[in-house]
């Protein structure tokens, strides 16, 4: 039509950049360290399966569950002005259909050296969080849309492939470790409920609900709040050592506790404290992990 602009020739350069944004390259390692931190704390070693799942839940498990996110987000993303850079794609409509293919073509194989490996005890834990992968965008589920549970599932994304390395082993959790994975769940629900703020207006003018819409930005920075003080309170309980990672919540109960009073009409400034979130992580993880090497001996207690 006169006047419509061409969009770009879909090269393939452009195709594979489209593929490496839309998967979070920032983000990979929030779901590749809790497989390979539960995977050697459970007595595997640094054998071919915890390589393979390192590999799996750094780039393809985050290619599906961030691509499918931006495959069926698209209309609100078009309105949302932090995406198309680290944070996320404004995936190309004619990416979509590739970048589910990818998703699903990356994943399978991985899939199915971790069943081989875990036998019949892993197929339930990786059902449960492919199934949380797919469930939180995809048309006719859309858990992302329901108050609550659009937290929940996220932080199953983040937790579960903890369950998938314990799995793989055939080990179960001490108490300690009971208040670490709670610790770490409560940690997930707290960040995507916070994560969610900065997006009350594209999200309202694209009709998506989330817990921010439909509760408020204010009373979602609180949730958030809570959250936090509660992974806190959970890592306590984690033993010894790995306790004082309790002292982790701390940069992110004051990071939260600016917003305290944001409201819908200013929730966009939460976008501030997202980036913040963003290098906390890293900064806390490394906290995390230098514990995790006094707990199992690497670093020897002074």
């Amino acid at each position: 039509m006169i006047g419509e602009e061409t969009p770009p020739r879909l090269t393939t350069g452009r195709a594979l950049r489209h593929l490496l944004m839309t998967s979070r390259p920032l983000s990979w390692i929030n779901t590749a360290y809790p497989f390979g931190a539960a995977w050697l704390l459970a007595g595997g070693g640094v054998d071919a399966t915890f390589w393979v799942g390192c590999l799996f839940f750094l780039i393809p498990y985050n290619l599906a569950m961030y691509g499918i996110n931006d495959v069926f987000d698209y209309e609100s993303d078009l309105r949302n002005p932090r995406k198309g850079g680290l944070e996320g794609d404004v995936l190309d409509r004619r990416m979509h259909r590739p970048v589910l293919a990818a998703a699903a073509l990356t994943c399978a194989p991985f899939v199915v050296w971790l069943v081989a490996v875990g036998g019949i005890a892993v197929v339930p834990v990786l059902a449960v969080s492919l199934f949380a992968v797919v469930a939180y965008s995809a048309k006719g589920l859309r858990f992302k849309e329901v108050p609550f549970l659009d937290s929940v599932t996220s932080s199953t994304h983040f937790s579960s492939p903890a369950w998938v390395g314990l799995a793989a082993l055939g080990a179960w959790p001490s108490a300690a470790g009971w208040c670490g994975l709670v610790a770490f769940f409560l940690w997930g629900t707290a960040s995507q409920a916070f994560g969610a703020v900065q997006d009350v207006g594209p999200d309202r003018e694209a009709g998506i609900a989330s817990i921010a819409t439909v509760l408020g930005a204010r009373a979602t920075v609180w949730v958030s709040f809570v959250g936090y003080a509660a992974a806190g309170v959970s890592a306590l309980g984690s033993g010894p050592v790995l306790r004082w990672a309790a002292l982790g919540a701390v940069p992110y109960l004051v990071s939260v506790a600016r917003f305290l009073n944001v409201t819908d009409e200013t929730a966009a400034d939460a976008h501030r404290g997202w980036t913040t979130f963003l290098w906390l992580n890293y900064l806390v993880g490394f906290g995390v992990t230098m514990l995790l090497f006094l707990h199992s001996g690497l670093i020897p207690l002074p």
